[in-house]
């Protein structure tokens, strides 16, 4: 079943927004397969992401990744709002 995540942080801003695409391009996990959808929006400094995924499992299993990642960048995602999709249309 596929999972909306939407995070929510204290504080994002676009540097480090963008630095922690860039290290997961340089993971190869920039494009993950089970990842449907991506939005980054708001203010800098009060950047939100919004993300579809296919599973539950699929995001997890991308979670050893991305965690790492974001520590590195100095972002506290915190905890995600997870839901499940009724309807997505592309």
């Amino acid at each position: 079943m596929p999972i909306a995540v939407y995070f929510h942080p204290r504080s994002l801003s676009a540097s480090q927004y963008d630095e922690a695409i860039k290290e997961l391009e340089a993971a190869g996990a920039g494009h993950p397969a089970a990842r449907l959808y991506h939005a980054c929006s708001g203010s800098d400094g009060g950047l939100m992401v919004f993300e579809v995924w296919e599973s539950q499992q699929a995001f997890e299993d991308y979670g050893q990744v991305l965690m790492p990642i974001l520590a590195q960048a100095g972002i506290d995602a915190g905890a995600p709002e997870v839901m499940p999709v009724h309807n997505l249309v592309l």
